[in-house]
């Protein structure tokens, strides 16, 4: 990762004239686009009150790593160490994620730019918390292994929460060489989940149906492989480099699974100029928000049910209903719908979670807003 960098920060400095500024504003945007810098982000950073205000010297950069709160930071001088100003710690907007454009003041991050795109689960734990696995992605790519990994259910949730993000999804089934005749059927079994989702059966060891992948490897385009550790995510990624980027490990026969080989995310830019967020594999997947990502995901279950006989339908034992009729011919496989309504369930059960979080947070404000008029009152 670093080498790639490294090439634009040289770039940046001889750019840069004695006072440290970027000498052509043209050629510093130039460098920033490499890492898929727009005129959407250009318009959000000039109308931010730190570009506005020149004395504050702030500069847009991408947030390129992270690991245990250190964040790794591209400007238009290159790479270097950064973190968040004090006051986000305190404010709703969040944290910044990889992927994210922000504001920078020093090696401070005063804010994030906004984002076109976010990957977000619920954060492991009991706390109600988002957290926003990758940010600006224009394609996900969602990774399964056809040996032990593969799970059309899994496929279903991870199908949701990439609709939620924004961006486009990818199916790809990695592993092909240990598929043997069964590979038509895991095809099939994957486009039942994923229905209108293009699918890349590939072998990452053997290279076979790596191809594949070209039309979305462009310049300034930022991808992203999700999926369980051990499905092959880092061979995937070296062999759309066509070279050894990060470190691959075997995984345990009995079960496909092994110890994470990516401890954390990073942004690499590949030879095409594409640039890929490698993330660690996700044990614990609950939704965050996905309501939206649901309809998408399981529109012909969504649009087989406007046609009961009943609006209100609970697709049980009512007359009409036309799901329990899909169901019965096989239009609509049994295990899907049932996933389809427990993961209504969790996301109804999310937003309720979610709603009361922020009526406590609200109503703690308002104590506090109450509690300094008060004091003030009484000093007056």
């Amino acid at each position: 990762m670093i080498k790639c960098y490294s090439v634009f920060a040289g770039s940046a400095r001889r750019q840069r004239n004695e006072s440290g500024a970027p000498s052509d504003r043209n050629q510093v945007t130039d460098l920033l686009r490499a890492f898929g810098w727009d005129s959407a982000f250009e318009a959000h950073y000039a109308a931010c009150a730190d570009a506005r205000d020149p004395s504050l010297q702030s500069e847009p950069g991408r947030v390129v790593s992270q690991h245990k709160g250190e964040y790794r930071v591209v400007t238009a001088r290159g790479e270097s160490a950064a973190e968040p100003a004090g006051r986000m710690y305190y404010e709703d907007a969040g944290m910044p994620a990889v992927g994210d454009w922000v504001v920078l003041r020093g090696p401070l991050i005063q804010s994030i730019l906004p984002r076109k795109s976010k990957f977000s689960r619920q954060a492991a734990g009991t706390k109600t918390e988002e957290q926003v696995v990758a940010a600006n992605v224009d394609t996900v790519f969602l990774v399964s292994g056809l040996d032990h990994d593969f799970n059309p259910r899994r496929i279903e949730r991870f199908l949701t929460m990439a609709y939620e993000s924004r961006a486009q999804p990818v199916l790809v089934l990695n592993k092909t060489d240990v598929a043997g005749e069964r590979l038509p059927e895991f095809v099939r079994d994957a486009e039942r989940s994923a229905p209108g989702v293009t699918v890349i059966a590939t072998s990452a060891p053997s290279a076979e149906g790596v191809e594949a992948f070209a039309p979305y490897l462009l310049p300034g385009r930022t991808l992203v492989l999700l999926g369980s550790s051990g499905v092959g995510k880092s061979t995937l990624i070296n062999r759309m480099a066509g070279a050894e980027i990060f470190e691959t490990r075997a995984v345990r026969e009995s079960d496909s699974r092994g110890r994470h080989t990516t401890t954390s995310r990073q942004l690499v830019v590949l030879p095409s100029g594409a640039i890929m967020l490698d993330t660690p594999g996700m044990r614990e997947l609950q939704l965050w928000g996905g309501e939206e990502g649901i309809q998408q995901s399981f529109e012909d279950i969504e649009t087989k049910a406007r046609e009961c006989f009943f609006s209100d339908c609970t697709h049980g034992s009512e007359p009409g209903c036309a799901i329990a009729n899909a169901l019965l011919d096989g239009t609509i496989p049994t295990a899907r719908f049932e996933n389809y309504l427990k993961l209504r369930r969790e996301a109804h059960r999310q937003r309720l979670r979610v709603d009361q979080h922020a009526a406590q947070a609200e109503k703690k404000k308002l104590k506090q807003l109450f509690r300094g008029f008060n004091r003030g009152k009484h000093r007056w």
